[in-house]
């Protein structure tokens, strides 16, 4: 049965690493969060200030529900805040404006892996959702042609994961960059600001590290039925 399958420990390591990253952010954050800055700015006035600064008028910013759910929308060059993030002047909160404002930055500048990754949101979007229902409906019927097309799909959310962790990585790298050069934020600020940002590109690299671990799973799987 597939339940029992010694592929299975192939993940093991990625879901304990999984697991990991979660409790870091989610812990990272809420230590953060209590953490006020000495310049007093609340993520909705920082971001602000940073666009304004850049000439970046242009991208319009939001509240909206959730939390640690801070996104930027390049479609509609939106910068998109929680509640718990625009209306606070916590350390994590600067943090995360400012990496967003990273990425609002890297679709100013046509940033080649955030060009790559908006290119393939949907077929991302529709390989993480049919890539294993195809496959194992191909392993338990024997009609290998779906599990290729789901080894296929399976791939191509693969790729999207790995194209993702240069986009974060580069994003708050220049979250940190904005944060020093417009002193928004102290220089024993600045460490805690990294904490909050280092915590979050783990969450990347256990998805990641899920993504490439299941690709290999199902190839080995794929190569025991020929």
């Amino acid at each position: 049965m597939f339940f029992y399958d010694p592929t299975l420990l192939l993940i093991i390591p990625a879901i304990i690493l999984a697991t990991y990253a979660q409790v870091q952010i989610k812990s990272t954050y809420n230590k953060f969060s209590k953490v006020v800055s000495q310049r007093g700015y609340s993520g909705g006035q920082l971001a602000r200030y940073i666009l304004d600064d850049r000439r970046m008028r242009e991208v319009t910013i939001e509240s909206i529900p959730g939390e640690l759910s801070d996104h930027y929308d390049p479609r509609s060059k939106t910068l998109r805040l929680s509640q718990g993030v625009i209306n606070s002047n916590s350390i994590a909160a600067l943090g995360i404006v400012a990496h967003e404002i990273g990425h609002a930055i890297q679709d100013e500048k046509s940033y080649a892996p955030l060009k790559i990754r908006n290119s393939i949101v949907p077929v991302a979007n529709l390989g993480s959702g049919l890539a294993f229902p195809l496959f194992f409906v191909g392993l338990f019927a024997g009609m290998p042609i779906f599990m290729d097309i789901g080894i296929l799909l399976f791939a191509l959310a693969a790729v999207f994961s790995i194209v993702t962790l240069p986009v974060e990585f580069n994003a708050s790298k220049l979250a940190i960059k904005i944060l020093a050069d417009g002193r928004y934020l102290t220089a024993k600020e600045l460490p805690l600001a990294k904490q909050v940002l280092s915590a979050a590109a783990l969450t990347y690299v256990a998805a990641t590290t899920m993504a490439i671990l299941n690709l290999v799973r199902l190839l080995i799987l794929r190569g025991s039925r020929d």
